[in-house]
């Protein structure tokens, strides 16, 4: 049998191989996350994910793009792009920068000795919590501690509630089935994750219309 000390040692050479720390996130093996954004059942845009892993590290890309019109005429527009990057199981950096309906916004971020520095156009350079992660949604580990507000760079502490399992909606008529949480203070949202931990869905209301993530296929 296999001695307490054994084991670590065991643990520690298999954190040390290339790739070890960046396979226990879930990547999706299309390197690639898309989800169709509805507002009362019509396509407003889209939220794309792409993953880049190499050995121990991993770069994620985030670009969100929606466009709300009446009659052809644009009433609101939002565009995010943004880079997350991680060094095993920790973010060593992330940029970001945001048009929401003209309004500019830009946060960044940088591990410094072992500690994460954000600035953001709402958010003085602070330090970051530990545990705290970029609001990017598809590491369901976010929902463990502070959010990262990757448009303007504030701290978000949102209180979380499993709602279990559900079948949801999913892009072109398929479904899901996917665990449910419920987000309430800092942040009103359902967030779904499948039985991989992957990103699955998202709902909130805005301006009283009800918007709906459904994942591509």
């Amino acid at each position: 049998m296999m001695d307490r000390r054994s084991a670590m040692i065991g643990a520690v050479a298999l954190a040390a191989l290339p790739g070890a720390l960046s396979a226990a996130l879930p990547i999706p093996p299309s390197r690639r996350l898309g989800f169709d954004i509805l507002r009362k059942g019509s396509k407003l845009g889209t939220h794309v994910l792409t993953f880049e892993p190499g050995g121990d590290s991993l770069t994620v890309h985030v670009a969100v793009d929606l466009v709300y019109k009446i009659a052809g005429i644009t009433l609101y527009h939002y565009r995010h792009q943004a880079t997350e990057r991680w060094q095993g199981q920790q973010v060593i950096a992330l940029d970001a920068e945001t048009s929401d309906n003209g309004t500019p916004y830009k946060v960044t971020a940088r591990r410094e000795g072992g500690v994460l520095m954000v600035q953001g156009t709402k958010a003085p350079r602070y330090a970051a919590p530990t545990d705290a992660l970029p609001a990017t949604h598809w590491n369901r580990h976010e929902l463990d501690g502070p959010w990262i507000n990757t448009q303007d760079g504030r701290i978000m502490r949102p209180h979380v509630a499993a709602q279990g399992i559900e079948t949801i909606p999913a892009a072109d008529g398929a479904s899901l089935r996917a665990r449910h949480y419920a987000l309430t203070g800092d942040v009103q949202l359902d967030m779904f994750y499948d039985d991989h931990a992957g990103w699955a869905g998202l709902s909130f209301v805005k301006g009283g219309a009800p918007i709906r993530y459904e994942r591509q296929a």
